[in-house]
């Protein structure tokens, strides 16, 4: 877990706390929080350019608040019983995203607002050249220290490469994807450590992912499963700090679905999807970084690329030219200007596919004589 806390009264006042804290969440005197990195003066969301959650005992009342994109995972009860997952929060509730809720020490809520990505990120007008200068800035700005990259051999995480000079992991059960991976990291001149993992691995850690997850939901199990293997495998190797591509798909039009969408459905379609980004897919990666010990960076997801990004045209994230419909189109190009061109426009299937995860799950699945969805739901994890 990476936070677990409950405060211990004098009638209505503090007067200490239970906790149970872990990287890479921090502490400051009563004050919880990771994705900083030193306790904001300001806890309002609106303030704190960054994915963030904070936890900040009060004299009369605690205070509880996360990042506009709701990448952290936080819940709480009304004994304040305060925790990262929710299982150790009974009649839970989730702070939501860009939540700030103050809490009485009697269980009733004293203020509470909520803040959307449009009170934090400004609609800039759209220059193709500064916005590029923009993004390779911020990516600049990321400050690594004992890392490796999570490498898929696409162009997340491929163009990445460029600006952080760590080691790159893989983790696949596909020995065509290994292949691949290796080629893509010769193309940029460099090593890549690969762990080929099998079905008798993923039935070893799938209770253990489910659990951190606290999902049997397949499409979100499918997932997970292969990172929390880079995961667990980046902490085996004695790095502190794993780097990921998360985000590039929402912000710049990765999704196979985009390609029949236009205009403003398609303009919509990715909002949406950058506004869900916590939901979707950040609560469930932070929470496999809990159990694991090891700080998730994601370099997308740098405010100022974020901000870049929701400028961009729909038509210059989902191109369509003669040759085809290409998604991710401003990125490659943007891409292609510091890693190979090939490298940058080379395809790849999402990775509970391209690591044979999904079909290892069904396999497993099958031998129990269930479907997929009714397996995972029948697991003992609580």
């Amino acid at each position: 877990m990476s936070l677990t806390a409950t405060p211990v009264l004098d009638g209505s006042r503090i007067r200490s706390v239970d906790v149970e804290l872990r990287y890479p969440s921090r502490q400051e005197g009563l004050t919880f929080f990771e994705g900083v990195e030193s306790r904001p003066e300001s806890l309002l969301p609106k303030d704190v350019r960054s994915l963030f959650y904070a936890v900040s005992f009060r004299s009369d009342r605690v205070v509880l608040s996360k990042d506009v994109l709701g990448s952290k995972p936080l819940y709480y009860n009304s004994d304040l019983q305060i925790s990262s997952f929710k299982r150790f929060v009974p009649n839970h509730r989730e702070v939501l995203p860009g939540e700030y809720v103050e809490v009485g020490y009697d269980g009733e809520i004293i203020r509470q607002e909520i803040f959307s990505v449009d009170d934090v990120f400004e609609r800039m007008e759209f220059d193709e050249k500064e916005a590029e200068e923009r993004i390779v800035s911020s990516l600049e700005k990321v400050r690594v220290k004992n890392a490796c990259i999570s490498f898929s051999g696409g162009v997340d995480s491929s163009f990445l490469t460029h600006f952080y000079d760590v080691p790159l992991i893989s983790v696949t059960a596909s020995k065509a994807e290994e292949e691949r991976i290796r080629e893509t990291a010769r193309l940029l001149g460099r090593e890549v450590e690969i762990l080929r993992f099998d079905e008798e691995v993923v039935r070893k850690v799938l209770v253990d992912v489910v659990r951190a997850i606290e999902n049997t939901n397949p499409l979100q199990v499918s997932i997970a499963v292969p990172i929390y293997l880079a995961m667990s495998h980046a902490k085996r190797m004695g790095f502190d700090e794993i780097i990921f591509g998360q985000g590039a798909d929402e912000l710049f039009g990765g999704y196979k679905r985009y390609e029949n969408m236009i205009g403003k459905n398609l303009e919509r379609a990715i909002e949406e999807d950058v506004r869900n980004l916590g939901v979707n897919n950040l609560v469930r990666d932070h929470k496999l970084s809990y159990v694991n010990e090891i700080r998730l960076i994601a370099p997308y997801l740098h405010f100022d690329v974020i901000e870049t990004a929701l400028s961009i045209p729909p038509s210059l994230k989902v191109y369509r030219g003669e040759g085809g419909v290409v998604r991710k189109y401003f990125l490659r190009e943007v891409a292609s200007r510091y890693i190979p061109r090939e490298v940058a426009y080379r395809g790849k299937k999402a990775i509970q596919y391209s690591t044979n995860t999904y079909k290892i799950l069904e396999r497993i699945a099958k031998s129990s004589g269930e479907s997929l969805q009714d397996f995972l739901k029948g697991l003992r994890w609580r």
